[in-house]
Formats: C-alpha cells, sequence, structure tokens
C-alpha cells in the first residue's frame, strides 16, 4: 500500500513527494523488437569475434561436437532448426563451463537430389550436350548456393559455429581424406567387388542403400500362389505314389521374379504335407477368381492333383483357396531335399532346397519360390547350393532378352501383369490377390524399388561387426534406448553396398581391364588418386585421361585399362566426416564429445560414420550420441506442403505476409520452444504453442526488466553481506542457488525442457508473483541509501548475474541485450569488464547461500505456498 500511495503521490502536479520514490528506470524495454535487435546482437558478436575469443581465453578442456552435414538442396524446415539449435545449446553452456569450443558446419553436397535437382532443370537440348563434367559442374554450383542459403538461415537463428571454414563433402581436402579411408578398408581386405541382389531404384537407376529406403505401409501387391510341378522325388521314396500328379505350392508377392527361379527353399525343422484338391467348396461363391483358378488345375487332366504345403497352413489355405484339401501323407521338410520339380516358365528341371529360418508358417505356403538374383535369404541360399545368379532386369527396371517373352517389359508393371497371365494360361496359378503390405521406396523420387543382382562393391561388414558392436556399448547413448536399435541394425545388417550409378560423387578409384574386366585397385593406385584429387578436386578423375591418372609403373600399360565410373555412397560420403574433420582439424577431438542428429539417423549417419571409422582406426568416432524426433504439426501429423501445415522457421522468427496471422517471433522464441519439448520423441508446433512460447517468453523478459530497473543506482561495492541479509532475502539466495544447481544439473544430462519447467515456475511464482511483489516497498520508497533498498539490491543483483548466465545457452539475444542494458560493471577474476554475457562463465556454488536453517526454509516455503494458493484463488 506504501508503494502505491507513494506512486500516486508522485503523479501530483507539484511533485512534491517525487524525491522520496525511487522507481525503476532501464532502456531495456519489455518489447523484444526482435526482428531488428537480434541481427544487430549477432553482428555485435561477430565484429567482435566473440566465440573465437572466449574460447580462446578459456582453459577448460575441448569440447567437440561434431555436426552431421545437413544436405544441401533445400530451404531449412523445422527439423533443421530443431537441430541445431539443440547443438548451439550444448556449446554455449560448455562455454559458460570453461571449455574450449570449436563447431564446423558441415554439409553433404554429393549425390543423387542434387544431380537429379540439376538435371530438372534442364532443357532437352541442354541434356542432350550434357558430360558428365558440365553436369558435376552445375551440380557443384547448385550446392554452393544451396549452402549458403541455409547458412545465413542458421546465422539468424543464432547458431555460433565456424562459418568462415565449414566442411563441405565436395572440398578437394574433403574428397582426399574420404578416399584415405576407403584405401585403408581396401587396404585391409574390407572392400570387395561382386554380384550379389541390393536394392534399386528403376527411377533413379542406381543402387541404394538401406537408408536411402523408405518403407509405404500402404503398398499393395500383386500376390499369386503357384503350383510347380514335381518331377522325381527325393531318394526317401516318400512322394513316389503321388507321382506324377504332385506340385509344389508357392506363394510371392513378386511374380515378375518367377522367370529368375532357381529353386523352391523349405524349412526342415517345419512339418510338410501332400494334400489332395477334392473339390471347390461350395459355401465358396465369389465369382471368378478362387473357383476359376482351382478349377483350371482340378480339370487340367490329373486323375488326382496333389499338392505339398506346410501341415499348419492347411486349414488357412483350404479356407484362402475354396477347396476341400486332405491330408494324405505328413512329413518333416527335410525330406524334400534335392526333389526335382519342372521350371514353369523356361521349362528347366530346378531342385528344392533346405532354406533357414526365414521360412515361416505365418503366411504363404511354408515353400519359398527362390530366385538368388532378386532377394536377399534367396541369394543366400543360393550360395549354399551353388545356385545361378539371374536377374534378367535392367537398370530401367525392365525385363531383358534373357526373360524370353517377356522381354521390355516393366517388371513393375506390365511385365509383372504379364507373368501371372502365362502362369494362369499354363495351369500354374492357384490363386492371384492383392496383398497390402510394407514396401521399400526410393527416397528421393518416391517410387517402389526392387532387388536386382549387379556388379556393384561392397564393403564387408561382417569383418568389423564383432568390433563394432563392442564399441556401441563403450558410447553414451540419449537416450538409451538408442543403443538397443543401433546393436540391432548393425547385428542384422548384410554388407555394405557403397557403389553408385551416378555422376555426381566421389569415384571409386578403381581401374577395369578391358579384356579380362579385372579391377585393378592396389594402395598405389589409391594414393597417386588421392594426391590429384587433394590438389585438383575428383573432377579431375572425369576431365583427366586414364594414363595421367595411374601412378608411373602402370603408365606403359595404360591402354589396357578404362577408369570405373562408378562413384560412393553419400552415407559413405558423410560416414568419413570424422576424417575429415574432428580426427584432421586443430582443435577438434577424435573421437568427438558428442554427436546429435534425428532418430533416423541410427540407420544413417550414425551407423556409416561408426562402421568407417571401427573398419580403419579400431574405435567409435564419438563418445556420446543424442538422438531427437521429428518435428510434426500441432495435431501430431507429419508436415506437408500439399496438407499446408507446414510451419516455417523463417517464418517463425520473421514473421508472414500478414502478421497477425503469422507474427514475427524472432529467434529466441523459437529457441525457447525447443528447450521446452522432450526431443527425445517427436515433438509439435503450431500457431497456439508459439504463442504460448511468445507469453513465456515476455514474462522472462519482464522479470529480467524488473532486475534491471531496480538496480539502475546499483553499486557493487554497497553488496550487503550474507550474514547481514534479513531472513526473506536469505532464503530468496537459497532458492536461487537450488534453482540454477537443478537447471545445472539438466544441462548436464541434456535434459533441456527441465530447464524450460524450472525456469518458467521460478520467474513467475518464486519472483514476479512472491519476492518482487513483497520487495517493491523496499525499493521504492526505502529510501535510496538505505540498509533495507541495499540489501534488497544486493539479491537482485545476484539473481540478474546468476540468471543471465543461466539462460544465455537458450536464449542467448535476450541476455546479450540484457547484458548490453547492464546498469553496473561487472569485473570478472582477471581484473577486466565483461563486456558480453558470455565473457561470463556458470556461477560456482556457493555454499553460504545452502546455509539457510532448515525452520526458516520451511517456514518461508509455506509462507511462499500460501501466497500462491491465495493469488491463483483471488
Amino acid at each position: 500500500m506504501a508503494a502505491k500511495k507513494a506512486a500516486e503521490g508522485a503523479k501530483q502536479e507539484d511533485g512534491k513527494y517525487k524525491h522520496t520514490v525511487d522507481l525503476p528506470k532501464t532502456s531495456f524495454g519489455l518489447r523484444a523488437n526482435s526482428v531488428m535487435r537480434e541481427p544487430e546482437l549477432q553482428k555485435l558478436w561477430e565484429e567482435n569475434q566473440v566465440l573465437k575469443r572466449v574460447s580462446e581465453r578459456n582453459t577448460g578442456a575441448t569440447f567437440t561436437l561434431h555436426d552431421g552435414p545437413p544436405y544441401a538442396n533445400g530451404d531449412l524446415h523445422m527439423g533443421h532448426a530443431l537441430n541445431k539449435v539443440l547443438k548451439d545449446i550444448i556449446n554455449r553452456y560448455k562455454l559458460l563451463q570453461n571449455h574450449k569450443v570449436s563447431f564446423i558446419p558441415g554439409w553433404d553436397c554429393h549425390g543423387l537430389p542434387i544431380e537429379l535437382k540439376v538435371l530438372k532443370s534442364m532443357d532437352k537440348a541442354t541434356l542432350n550436350a550434357l558430360t558428365p563434367i558440365k553436369l558435376r559442374q552445375k551440380a557443384a554450383k547448385f550446392a554452393k548456393v544451396t549452402v549458403n542459403a541455409q547458412m545465413n538461415s542458421f546465422k539468424r537463428i543464432g547458431i555460433w559455429a565456424d562459418w568462415d571454414s565449414p566442411y563441405l563433402t565436395l572440398s578437394p581436402e574433403y574428397e582426399a581424406a574420404q578416399l584415405e579411408v576407403f584405401g585403408q578398408m581396401v587396404m585391409r581386405g574390407y572392400i570387395y567387388r561382386g554380384r550379389k541382389p541390393v536394392h534399386w531404384s528403376p527411377s533413379s537407376r542406381t543402387a541404394l542403400a538401406e537408408a536411402e529406403l523408405e518403407y509405404s505401409e500402404n503398398h499393395v501387391s500383386k500376390s499369386i500362389y503357384a503350383a510347380f510341378k514335381v518331377t522325381s522325388p527325393s531318394s526317401s521314396g516318400l512322394l513316389d505314389e503321388f507321382l506324377p500328379n504332385v506340385c509344389l505350392a508357392i506363394w510371392t508377392t513378386t511374380p515378375w521374379t518367377i522367370p529368375a527361379n532357381a529353386a523352391v527353399a523349405v524349412n526342415p525343422e517345419l512339418s510338410y504335407a501332400v494334400v489332395e484338391l477334392q473339390s471347390v467348396l461350395e459355401s465358396e461363391s465369389t465369382s471368378g477368381g478362387k473357383q476359376q483358378k482351382l478349377g483350371s488345375i482340378l480339370s487340367s487332366g490329373i486323375e488326382k492333383p496333389f499338392i505339398i504345403v506346410a501341415s499348419d497352413l492347411v486349414s488357412v489355405l483350404e479356407s484362402k483357396w475354396g477347396v476341400k484339401l486332405v491330408i494324405r501323407k505328413s512329413f518333416p521338410g527335410s525330406v524334400l531335399e534335392h526333389c526335382r520339380y519342372l521350371h514353369p516358365v523356361n521349362g528347366n528341371e530346378c531342385s528344392v532346397v533346405i532354406g533357414g529360418d526365414y521360412i515361416t508358417t505365418e503366411s504363404g505356403t511354408g515353400l519359398v519360390h527362390t530366385a538368388p538374383g532378386h532377394g536377399q535369404e534367396d541369394y543366400l541360399t543360393g550360395l549354399k547350393y551353388g545356385l545361378p545368379i539371374v536377374s534378367p532386369v535392367d537398370d530401367e527396371g525392365n525385363f531383358t532378352a534373357e526373360a524370353g517373352q517377356f522381354s521390355g517389359l516393366s517388371v513393375l508393371g506390365a511385365g509383372n501383369a504379364a507373368v501371372v497371365k502365362y502362369l494362369d494360361e499354363h495351369v500354374s496359378l492357384i490363386l492371384e490377390e492383392p496383398y497390402k503390405h510394407k514396401y521399400p521406396y526410393d527416397w528421393r523420387s518416391k517410387e517402389p524399388t526392387i532387388f536386382r543382382a549387379t556388379e556393384q562393391w561392397f564393403a564387408s561388414v561382417d569383418g568389423f561387426r564383432d568390433a563394432a558392436l563392442d564399441a556401441i556399448k563403450r558410447v553414451t547413448w540419449v537416450p538409451s534406448q538408442g543403443e538397443n536399435r543401433i546393436v540391432n541394425m548393425i547385428s542384422g545388417r548384410s554388407d555394405w553396398c557403397i557403389s553408385r550409378q551416378r555422376t555426381w560423387g566421389v569415384p571409386i578409384p578403381v581401374f577395369y581391364h578391358v579384356d579380362t574386366q579385372e579391377p585393378l585397385i592396389t594402395e598405389e593406385t589409391i594414393e597417386h588418386i588421392k594426391a590429384i584429387v587433394s590438389d585438383k578436386g575428383s573432377d579431375a578423375w572425369w576431365y583427366m585421361k586414364t594414363e595421367e591418372l595411374l601412378p608411373d609403373k602402370y603408365r606403359d600399360k595404360a591402354s589396357e585399362y578404362r577408369k570405373g565410373t562408378d562413384t560412393m555412397d553419400v552415407w559413405f560420403d558423410s560416414g568419413s566426416s570424422w576424417a575429415a574433420v574432428s580426427a584432421k582439424r586443430d582443435g577438434l577431438n577424435f573421437p568427438a564429445d558428442v554427436y546429435l542428429e534425428g532418430s533416423d539417423q541410427h540407420r544413417g549417419w550414425f551407423q556409416s560414420s561408426l562402421l568407417t571409422s571401427i573398419a580403419t582406426t579400431g574405435k567409435a568416432p564419438y563418445s556420446s550420441v543424442i538422438t531427437h524426433g521429428f518435428v510434426l504439426d500441432k495435431d501430431g501429423l507429419k508436415m506437408s506442403k500439399s496438407v499446408g501445415n507446414v510451419v516455417d522457421p523463417e517464418k517463425v522468427i520473421l514473421g508472414g505476409k500478414d502478421s497477425k496471422k503469422e507474427p514475427p517471433y524472432g529467434a529466441d522464441v523459437l529457441r525457447l520452444w525447443v528447450s521446452s519439448v522432450d526431443y527425445t520423441g517427436d515433438v509439435l508446433i503450431g500457431s497456439e504453442i508459439l504463442r504460448q512460447m511468445s507469453d513465456m517468453y515476455r514474462k522472462l523478459r519482464g522479470t529480467m526488466r524488473f532486475l534491471l530497473a531496480n538496480l539502475h543506482d546499483w553499486n557493487p561495492e554497497n553488496s550487503v553481506p550474507y550474514s547481514d541479509l534479513p531472513k526473506i532475502d536469505q532464503y530468496a539466495l537459497f532458492q536461487l542457488e537450488n534453482v540454477v544447481a537443478s537447471m545445472k544439473d539438466s544441462y548436464d544430462n541434456y535434459q533441456f525442457y527441465k530447464i524450460y519447467q524450472t525456469l518458467q515456475r521460478f520467474a513467475i511464482v518464486g519472483l514476479s508473483n512472491f519476492y518482487f511483489d513483497v520487495a517493491k516497498d523496499r525499493l521504492y520508497v526505502g529510501g535510496r541509501v538505505s540498509y533495507t533498498r541495499k540489501s534488497c539490491q544486493t539479491v537482485l543483483a545476484a539473481h540478474l548475474l546468476y540468471l543471465v548466465r543461466a539462460i544465455a545457452p537458450i536464449m542467448p539475444h535476450l541476455a546479450e541485450d540484457i547484458w548490453q542494458n547492464l546498469p553496473f560493471e561487472h569485473t570478472l577474476e582477471d581484473g577486466s569488464v565483461a563486456k558480453f554475457a558470455f565473457d561470463l562463465k556458470w556461477p560456482d556454488k556457493n555454499e553460504e547461500w545452502c546455509s539457510v536453517e532448515k525452520d526458516d526454509v520451511d517456514f518461508l516455503s509455506v509462507i511462499l505456498e500460501i501466497f500462491c494458493i491465495c493469488l491463483l484463488t483471488s
């Protein structure tokens, strides 16, 4: 009441009591004006090289957060913002902890997405005149323009990094480091060339790695059940009585692979049965379909048609096929080994073989049509039995002449339908039906992929799998379930296909003999090419002649060789970044202290980095790995331009065309949102969420303004000793110490949402609604030189100096704005004056502040609780 009366008195015309009231004074505005102010502060940091200066002055250990390279092919999205802000929060906190921090930003610049964008931008005439080197030059130009655009966007968010020396996977020094990793893996025997099935994208005309796939849950395949006629039984004689009327029943979702069939595989541990097809069930009344297919087999002239299926599936198949199936004999799968059957398309005799535990009774018939050229399990089974690896499909996904009458047809379209029609016409088709299931798509073109056997270069993961699994145990994973995820991926992955049939990338440095096609790849050839690339860049592989690319000892035989045209998988590019950056540049740690990326990188960058590092150094490239989820809209849906639910980080910061609908919030509000979410799972963002963040930001700004304004006449020399402070002031410092300690613990454990919660509760309840409210009388009318005002200002100054550091990693612009409006000088330990917020260190624990008597703490806590209840119910 006294403060209120004093304020009213100060408004009187004669100003009779004005000199008796000390009202708050500060140039620090309640409105942030972030669109103008934040760039000013960023310019201040840049001109004074604050990051470099603070890092060099710090005396603690080096801290290295190795940046995972975003792809240089488009504007930033909210996922980029989440990722880089999380990294920046960690780096800024480490600076406050006295660490030397050097953050090198990076970009992934090679690969098909960029190549496709460049190709799509050209007209037909330009495409016809396009050479590999011209395409590479255009791709490099596109990537560099994108890098600059993304870099400026990151700077506007307030990310601190060595922007003058980023790493680009297209730079000669990076490419040379990548070739060094490749060369070491070659010399250790981990790189080989082989013909085996890989994920192939007909739409992109290249092999793909697992990390380049996305799986559609709504893909519908044309699945079929087909009958392959047995021509000779196994040596056991168990099937003799059923000849020549017995068939093997198979099920497949890829009928187009039937021409490449080389065997039928069974599980030796499963029970199989010979069943007799007696009649079409009367209850099955659908037109055509099941009745027609089974009817054709029943009326095919076979007196008693018998079919072999897994015993456990008899009742299921009876219902699905709409026929009566009577079991005539049962036996283990091992009995069927070496039975012979007639290939349904080419008429060759093929064998029944023993497969693995991938053959189950969860679906199908228990017998698996095996085409070693079109499936990983099929390929391994084929190796076991020496089966031919047939793959009559070209780069565009069309049947080759080897497929006979299907030649030229698309295996994912007309070719697939043609095979089904052929089986039907030749009385092999039992049933055709649509089958909805998860299917791999090319993540770039969004088109289905196929398994196709081609000559490719592989990294033999088997050679260092155990070492990788052992290294994973010594890495800290945040959240902890990340460890299980990558263990499962490494344990079950096949060899890594590292070659791509594209132009824009780092070449696989290999030469082929023009007659024998034998590859020439030695330590000498790799070292020679690495030296050329280091000097001229990888473009040299395309414009230099073979004799120039070969070392001296091979020059006289240059005419016998041609250079390869394959490039490396982009995951090998980015997976070599530890070698090009962390292990190469001064002032960085290897292994890096932290890798931080989205959870999808367990199958991408985290994994490729681990594999290349283990293969060449024997250790993981990181000590800790932090993963975050995806950014979804307010309803938890994936953002899509077509749906119109995209939240653009640039519009969040600068505002949209309609400032009422899309107001400019500034970078710190966006950063505050990042700190508020539990990033270990998927996170939500939308207009209402951003408004809440803006409200919270204003409350925090108001809290800090109160501190600044009531310290306008403060001199640190007037500080009241702790022992002389009133109990309520001691209690306030006790609360401050505990809050800052809690925030430190949350920073250390990367739990930033807990910092947000703590800060919100403390600023609004502990300070604004309690301590500030009860302090106003002392501050405004207690007298400028009074003990009560000085004791209160002592506490306010402590809060200001502590909180400005506590919020600085999350809201650096706010922290710096506060510091630039500081009404008194703050001297550092070395006697210099702190000019910038990050000149400060994280505050040391003050044991004296923690010494408040328990009874005083309990009493004041009860008073605070009662005050808050009254506030909430008023």
